[in-house]
């Protein structure tokens, strides 16, 4: 009996929740992290766990199990094939410094073989060779061939395949870096091996035969100032299972495309006319760029032309892209029976008409060059494919090097604008932006004092006009508490209280009672802003020197976005 997404996850948290293993529940992070500026989006269940793994001690226990949704967007151009996706499901196990290598391996192998029903002979491992800083893991190999796992199905690999951190390779980690070498779990779907793809085949083959389906990374490790690494204070597991793989094993579907999870939206898809046999690459793409998008809108992110928006617009208009392949004269009405989102229609409608100026701007050009090409991408957000397939109907090429010289000057730029971003989701530093700044630090405080000290920050982001704020709450504050906050921090900014800061270590600040809820993002020196006796935060500033200075603050607008998440925006009068 086959066994859908549901079913995966439910048996996944179960097992780590049930005795022996005796894990926590906890709730998944959002999509967006915009307290944090290293990343665009959650690409891994770990990333709010970073100050745990490294020594901190977590309020449900050094035991955690979730199932974390996630978007990672390295191999977006290699959507369209039978496993890659943008969007994913995380079931995430972690040991904060309790357990390790003999626990996790054979729990994690009975949770495959057992309880998902997985053959025992269907599965390959990986583990690490080793390097001269790090020694190879034959306490791994050991315990694989322990379990019935043979020599001959355990394969050794480099920091390319079996070293995990955020920044790659343990020469790339920068100070204060942490990571570990892996142990991956490999499915075998019995595929005849592809000579193309190399003389002998092996479960990092890209053949097909072999599906990655889980990765152990046993953390342990932090990079010095002196570009050596050192022991953690504690020896971590951090296990990721992407749950579509998963089923995709549990299955033998050796195309992700095929699971319960996507099997709707490729039906809707059908219904402009052809069969997912038709064209397997535009169903597949159109299928998991509209997924994504849906997650994103229903976070709060809006088409823009600048970070998550702009992703979130690149997503949209990739798949309406491949709608218009599957059927050129389509309509928003045909695009609803994909998606029915008012947000993406909106920008699906834009598209087609900066698809329709672009047409007749280039009906209008004789020569197109590669420079006329980027012109018209760049403008109209006119794609290169359609361009060339156009050019390709008239009997003309374009110079493609030329188009991607332009292409390459065009992200420097936007290197270089990103560079000068400032942290902690501002706009920039003016002085409206640094009124309001030091403002989420009195919301902060505020909201803890009245809704309790379960509230955490999760994200802010800060314009001159306005501030966003999202904090762990289960549900929108009533109108009552609202109004509480609001001249709580009206009353502090009223007593004029001063701001001072003060640069200490982050043990020291962290042990003072500053609040740091993102504190993997800083170094071992940290400043604390002081608000009065009133708040205390480890933040990059830029802080007012009085709270005189902030105006009368008015909370304008609350919603929920996400699971145990609200946001808030506030403005100054």
């Amino acid at each position: 009996m086959s066994m859908t997404s549901n079913d995966v996850r439910e048996k996944y948290l179960k097992f780590f929740i049930s005795n022996p293993r005796n894990h926590r529940k906890i709730v998944p992070a959002p999509l967006v992290l915009e307290g944090d500026p290293t990343t665009l989006f959650t690409s891994a269940g770990m990333q709010p766990l970073i100050p745990y793994l490294k020594g901190e001690k977590h309020p449900k226990g050094k035991r955690l199990v979730d199932s974390q949704p996630s978007i990672r967007l390295q191999d977006i151009e290699e959507v369209g094939d039978n496993r890659h996706i943008t969007f994913f499901e995380m079931l995430g196990n972690w040991s904060l410094g309790d357990y390790f290598k003999k626990e996790q391996i054979p729990w994690i192998f009975e949770f495959f073989t057992k309880e998902l029903g997985l053959a025992k002979e269907k599965i390959w491992v990986s583990v690490f060779e080793g390097t001269k800083d790090v020694p190879k893991d034959t306490e791994t190999f050991e315990i694989w061939k322990s379990l019935g796992i043979p020599e001959e199905r355990i394969f050794f690999y480099g920091t390319d395949k079996n070293w995990w951190s955020r920044l790659g390779s343990p020469d790339k980690m920068p100070s204060g870096e942490i990571g570990g070498p892996t142990s991956e779990i490999f499915f075998d779907f019995g595929i005849e091996h592809d000579s193309k793809y190399g003389k002998e085949c092996h479960p990092n083959c890209n053949c097909g035969r072999f599906l990655e389906i889980g990765n152990s990374v046993f953390l342990c490790y932090e990079k010095e100032g002196g570009g050596k690494l050192k022991n953690l204070p504690q020896k971590n597991v951090d296990f990721g299972g992407g749950l579509e793989r998963i089923i995709m094993a549990v299955n033998n579907l050796s195309d992700i495309f095929q699971i319960d999870i996507y099997k709707p939206i490729i039906k809707n898809i059908e219904k402009l006319g052809k069969k997912y046999d038709d064209d397997k690459k535009a169903f597949r793409i159109i299928a998991d760029h509209i997924r994504v998008s849906e997650a994103l809108v229903k976070e709060g992110i809006i088409p823009s032309n600048k970070l998550q928006g702009y992703i979130l617009r690149r997503l949209i208009r990739r798949a309406t892209l491949q709608v218009r392949n599957l059927k050129e004269d389509f309509s928003e009405k045909d695009f609803s029976l994909i998606s029915d989102n008012p947000v993406i229609l909106d920008e699906v409608g834009k598209f087609k008409d900066s698809l329709n100026r672009g047409l007749k701007e280039l009906e209008k050009i004789q020569s197109v060059s590669g420079k006329v090409a980027f012109d018209l991408y760049q403008s109209y957000g006119f794609p290169l494919e359609i361009t060339l397939e156009i050019l390709s109907k008239k009997g003309e090429t374009l110079n493609k090097k030329e188009f991607e010289k332009e292409f390459e000057k065009h992200k420097e730029l936007s290197r270089t604008a990103s560079a000068g971003m400032f942290k902690g989701g501002l706009a920039d530093n003016s002085e409206d932006v640094t009124r309001l700044h030091t403002t989420t630090h009195l919301l902060h405080a505020s909201l803890r004092k009245i809704l309790g000290e379960g509230v955490s920050q999760k994200g802010s982001n800060i314009t001159s006009e306005r501030l966003r704020f999202d904090f762990s709450y289960p549900q929108k504050l009533t109108d009552k508490e609202v109004t509480k906050v609001e001249d709580l921090i009206n009353l502090q900014i009223e007593k004029a209280l001063p701001v001072t800061q003060k640069t200490i270590g982050l043990d020291e600040a962290i042990k003072s009672g500053a609040l740091h809820f993102f504190a993997e993002k800083y170094g071992k020196e940290v400043e604390v802003y002081k608000i009065g006796d009133f708040s205390k935060e480890v933040c990059g500033g830029p802080h007012v020197r009085n709270t005189s200075e902030i105006g009368h603050v008015k909370i304008i607008k609350q919603e929920k976005v996400g699971a145990g998440m609200v946001r808030i925006y506030a403005s100054l009068k």
